[in-house]
């Protein structure tokens, strides 16, 4: 590993944290052993932050018999023991809040007030959610179903979980992958994306610092083609949890399918914003913004469609095309900035050919370039107001992912919720309407996970985040997600000790 003297060391001393490597296994940094290095570069300035080893099959592999290793002792602690475990890690994230914040914002370029304010906190939170979460676990009631039998159920952990994380969220889809399954008595193997892997080593460190025991959470950080495709078909991995594109979940339900694992899969979005005639427009309109450039659009749930009402559409066009002219974009560590760069070059030109391909058909209201000046280095776009494209053009249809809004028409009301629904992805939306009526008619008929009323993006760890459609299946926070990382037993007793002789008579007769 080196650290290039002109990063920026002051930010997050990047090198000076993880000289022992990138991969954390069994509670300690390790070096990764394909033969190849990765960069984490900070998209602000294309500057190199940290050179690292990039995990192979034989760091996936000691990784995975480490978790195994770790499995029995773990999922035979008693609930209380794993809550107070987790209660403790929420201590350390706590005390290590602006170390976190500023690993985020380093290696995701978003605005460090974002990390701290939202990514940080959230994780807090969610870590002290499962951690109260873990003592509720329980089965169901026991009763006699079948003569002289007493069943109930029993839940019980799965095993060594694998979960590929993505490059938009690290820290907190690290949080949303690790919490449940540890929680429920699992261990597990977390892969974050190659581009942005410091945050996940934080939280892995900050854990065994916490007295989690060693190979309950380990990392490895490599590339998906050959740390994530060996780690989903591992034979001694029970479970694969993904977050990432729904073309990438397709190949992940392929491979897991071989070794017939559980699955869960949170993957793309494109979310409808809908805005009735009723709806307050400056509301609308500052939620669009909020809602459509949260974390540069790098967001599955971001608002991507908005679809107003044709009485307000001109006044909303115009409103919310110059509240985004009015974000700064700047130094994600600066105060007055709004808006980081993209979290690489390579994603800030597919963002421009998305924008530059619909020129043709459609109406670039405001945006649609790269800044010059002194940010011409970072992978910054501005934000992007698209109108007047059809329903079936690649703008609207394809996850863009990027600071880029698309607003179109509409009539009547049938016509708003059968456009929000016309696409191949389902999870998130929002509804506007001061109508509880029309409101409440919305969240039931648009298809996603997530419907917010006269709001769009907040989530909250009690509440479930999933998807419907090709969105992916399974939720991530709440007792939900809980759920997902434990299987089901049923257990019976024959209370009379002669159930099993009087069912061989009835099958066999006397003899």
């Amino acid at each position: 590993m080196h650290n290039p003297g002109n990063a920026t060391p002051d930010r997050f001393p990047a090198e000076e944290r993880f000289e022992g490597g990138a991969q954390y296994i069994a509670g300690r940094l390790t070096r990764g052993t394909s033969g190849r290095t990765h960069a984490v570069v900070d998209p602000a300035s294309g500057e190199e932050v940290l050179r690292y080893e990039l995990a192979g099959a034989a760091d996936v592999d000691r990784a995975v018999a480490a978790a195994r290793e770790a499995f029995p002792d773990w999922a035979g602690a008693t609930p209380g023991e794993r809550s107070d475990a987790l209660h403790r890690f929420a201590a350390v994230l706590a005390d290590r809040a602006e170390d976190f914040a500023r690993a985020e914002s380093l290696q995701c370029g978003k605005p460090l007030k974002l990390s701290r304010e939202f990514d940080v906190p959230g994780t807090i939170d969610n870590t002290a959610f499962f951690a109260g979460a873990a003592r509720l676990l329980q089965g169901q009631s026991a009763g006699e179903y079948s003569g002289d039998h007493t069943s109930y159920i029993r839940r019980e952990p799965i095993g060594v979980v694998g979960s590929i994380a993505p490059w938009n969220y690290p820290l907190q889809m690290a949080a949303w992958k690790v919490l449940p399954a540890i929680a429920a008595g699992n261990t597990i193997v977390l892969k974050p994306a190659e581009l942005t892997p410091l945050t996940s080593l934080l939280f892995a460190q900050a854990a065994t610092d916490a007295g989690i025991p060693d190979g309950v959470i380990n990392i490895v950080t490599g590339t998906g083609r050959e740390a994530g495709e060996h780690l989903v078909g591992h034979p001694d991995v029970a479970m694969t949890s993904f977050t990432g594109s729904t073309a990438v979940g397709r190949r992940v339900a392929e491979l897991a399918t071989a070794t017939v694992k559980r699955l869960h899969l949170e993957l793309g979005g494109k979310a409808p914003f809908v805005v009735f005639d009723d709806a307050d427009p400056e509301a609308a309109a500052h939620g669009a913004v909020a809602g459509a450039l949260i974390n540069t659009g790098q967001d599955c749930t971001a608002a991507t469609r908005a679809y107003v009402q044709r009485p307000l559409y001109d006044a909303f066009v115009e409103r919310t095309a110059a509240l985004m002219e009015t974000v700064r974009l700047g130094d994600p560590f600066a105060a007055g900035t709004d808006l980081g760069p993209l979290i690489s070059h390579a994603q800030r030109d597919r963002v421009a050919g998305f924008v530059d391909r619909a020129r043709v058909y459609a109406r670039v209201v405001t945006g649609g370039e790269a800044p010059e000046g002194e940010l011409a280095e970072g992978a910054y776009y501005r934000p992007t107001l698209i109108a007047d494209a059809a329903q079936d053009s690649e703008v609207v249809q394809s996850e863009i992912f990027g600071p880029v809004l698309v607003v179109l028409p509409f009539d009547t009301d049938d016509e708003g919720i059968a456009l929000a629904n016309d696409t191949p992805y389902g999870l998130a939306a929002s509804a506007w309407s001061r109508d509880v009526y029309r409101a409440n008619r919305a969240t039931r008929e648009i298809k996603a996970g997530c419907v917010w009323v006269n709001d769009h993006i907040p989530i909250i760890s009690e509440m479930p985040h999933g998807g419907y459609k090709s969105s992916g299946y399974g939720k991530d926070m709440s007792a939900y997600s809980f759920e997902e990382y434990t299987q089901i037993k049923h257990v019976m007793f024959d209370n009379t000790a002669v159930a099993a002789k009087n069912w061989h008579r009835t099958v066999f007769g006397d003899r």
